[in-house]
């Protein structure tokens, strides 16, 4: 009986979740009936009202306050519920992320899509040689990895398949139909991802979430821990970064951007400094979060000072 009872308290959480399969497989499906904007919409009312009850609020409101101290609370707040906002939204566009991304060069001005530094798309595409692409949970972030798709661009997407088994069984239909190669982040991963960089291909990561095994860089001025894979492959095949985002606009619109190739650090050896390149790619991704702090995901526990190495204070990085 005690080992019933174990076996039963191990496995539950993953129970639970395949029975959500059926439900989350109809909010689905009813997102798809209702549109585009529409499913868009009715997720961003949800979550702007259901949010601010769930514990990850409080996480959202500490965050903005490490994030703008001093700032007046009732702005904060707002910031707050954009965010939950935009996570609706994002949830909701999910059903239709295979005709989201409708961008036609030869005539922009009636898509939903606006794309800036398509160059930059075209020339790391046509020269044949590796590259790395960083990103952020802001507005739409599945939206890069479409676009370089949409666009011939040969990018493995990495990614962090979601606790929940419905969900991440149903992602991960959406995105193999929308998307180029994907690798799920987790142990023996990174020489996957590594393979990818070695045959000339391009990866594609969010930067923008803690990384217990990470190296410290400062993010709003405060250190916290970033995943260092990028700027090694940068350092060890000394190829190209790019940072892609998306901004979410009015009228069911978004605007998406790759820059131009980092500048990185280097160190007295030549090589490209690691901790120098990951300082460099976070601080683009604070300017982008600092232009629309509504878009970004904030309920994320991105400040765990606890977690920092032993001897960093906030003046150490």
């Amino acid at each position: 009986m005690l080992r019933l009872a174990l076996i039963l308290r191990r496995n539950l959480p993953r129970l639970a979740g395949l029975a959500t399969i059926p439900l989350i497989r109809a909010v689905f499906l009813l997102a798809r009936l209702l549109g585009t904007d529409r499913a868009s919409a009715a997720g961003g009312r949800l979550a702007r009202f259901v949010g601010p009850f769930l514990p990850s609020h409080r996480t959202a409101m500490a965050n903005l306050r490490a994030a703008y101290p001093g700032e007046d609370e009732a702005r904060l707040r707002a910031f707050a519920l954009e965010a939950w906002e935009n996570l609706g939204r994002t949830g909701a566009e999910y059903a239709h992320l295979d005709t989201i991304f409708d961008y036609d060069p030869a005539n922009a001005a009636t898509q939903r899509m606006e794309v800036r530094g398509l160059e930059q798309f075209y020339a790391i595409r046509d020269d044949g040689k590796p590259g790395l692409i960083f990103s952020a949970h802001l507005a739409n972030w599945e939206l890069p990895a479409i676009c370089a798709e949409k666009f011939g661009l040969e990018t493995t997407a990495v990614f962090r398949p979601p606790n929940n088994p419905a969900a991440a069984q149903l992602v991960q239909e959406v995105r193999r139909k929308t998307m180029g190669g994907l690798a799920a982040s987790g142990p023996g991963s990174v020489f996957a991802m590594q393979g990818v960089v070695e045959r000339g291909g391009h990866l594609g990561q969010l930067i923008d979430q803690h990384f217990t095994r990470g190296v410290v860089v400062r993010f709003f001025g405060r250190p916290v821990l970033v995943n260092p894979l990028l700027g090694k492959l940068a350092r060890h095949y000394d190829c190209p970064v790019h940072g892609a985002r998306v901004v979410r606009k009015a009228g069911g619109r978004f605007l998406l951007e790759l820059t131009p190739p980092l500048d990185l650090p280097r160190g007295p050896d030549g090589l490209i400094d690691v901790q120098g390149a990951m300082q460099a790619m976070t601080a683009v991704v604070e300017a982008w979060v600092r232009e629309h702090p509504g878009q970004w995901l904030w309920m994320h526990r991105r400040w765990r000072p606890a977690m920092l190495p032993k001897g960093t204070t906030t003046d150490s990085v």
